[in-house]
């Protein structure tokens, strides 16, 4: 139902199997692109990923590992024709970080819209008709060297539909269906709301995505229980630890930390420094730690599902 894919796992540099940071998440043939550093274009033809669709771009923050592919994007949109807005968040400055960047795309054929994301996340169905009732994508801040964000996006899942309670109400067979969308509908006169029809809600889907930051609270507040956490993993060797910080980055050790405290079910590692010539010959710092933690690489997937 939710695809999510791994568009770019370096850092700093482009490496000719890593491009620069940007993740994909896909959902009823719309999407959000999640960063875009360099590469990012190609690293989507290579991942059978349609840039097109994407309704969003959330930036989490205005370094160039994370934001020197998106003049090259957008002007390639408005050379294949596109007439649909696309919105571009990110965290603050944005108005003022995007203005070079926009300058350098020029003119386009779609409007590009720029707002801060609302308080208490943004229900994606006023991007597009086609994201589901209860699609979410909220931002929360991150402890970088700049100001930074990361983003949390939630597919809410209704309760079951109970056919016993309908049946007892007199609503009719035929408008069923819309109270289990989430329908308020009406029968000679009378209202009745999708909650006298269906039990309590079900445990839906969440996906978070850290962007550049050190070990803070908010990204485990944002990850509890999330089903996949892509999180930044800097240096892969505890000894860099101090250097991580300083820098306002993470060791493996302490990304398998975050997603133990949060208790996810899986964790990719990504953003890997170019010094890192082989993230896996680091990964047993991490999986001691969490063991369901991967290594990412350049156009891996995963679709998420409601759990049955």
């Amino acid at each position: 139902m939710v695809t999510i894919t791994l568009l770019g796992t370096a850092s700093l540099l482009p490496l000719p199997d890593r491009a620069e940071t940007a993740a994909f998440l896909s959902c009823n043939g719309r999407g959000i692109l999640l960063d875009c550093g360099e590469g990012t274009q190609t690293a989507a033809r290579k991942a059978d990923v349609n840039l097109m669709r994407t309704d969003l771009i959330a930036l989490t923050h205005y370094h160039g590992d994370h934001v020197f592919g998106l003049p090259g994007l957008l002007q390639s949109m408005s050379v294949l024709g596109r007439t649909e807005p696309i919105t571009i968040t990110g965290p603050a400055g944005l108005n003022q970080e995007l203005q070079p960047l926009l300058r350098l795309t020029g003119k386009t054929t779609y409007e590009i819209r720029v707002m801060r994301m609302p308080e208490g996340g943004l229900p994606l169905k006023q991007l597009h008709s086609n994201w589901p009732d209860g699609a979410t994508l909220a931002a929360f801040g991150t402890n970088h060297r700049v100001s930074s964000q990361g983003y949390c996006f939630t597919l809410d899942r209704a309760g079951k539909f109970q056919p016993d309670k309908a049946k007892a109400l007199g609503i009719p067979v035929q408008l069923w269906s819309r109270l289990q969308r989430g329908e308020t509908v009406a029968v000679d006169g009378k209202t009745y709301r999708p909650e006298e029809v269906l039990g309590p809600a079900r445990k839906g889907i969440r996906f978070v995505f850290s962007g550049d930051t050190s070990p803070c609270s908010s990204l485990i507040q944002a990850s509890m229980g999330a089903d996949l956490l892509i999180c930044e993993g800097t240096y892969g060797d505890p000894e860099q630890t101090e250097t991580a910080l300083e820098r306002g980055h993470m060791t493996f050790s302490q990304a398998a930390e975050i997603a133990a405290a949060a208790g996810v079910k899986e964790l990719w590692l990504a953003h890997y420094s170019q010094m890192m010539q082989d993230p896996v010959a680091y990964l047993p710092y991490a999986a001691s730690i969490f063991p369901g933690a991967v290594c990412g690489v350049d156009g891996m997937s995963k679709t998420l599902t409601f759990p049955d």
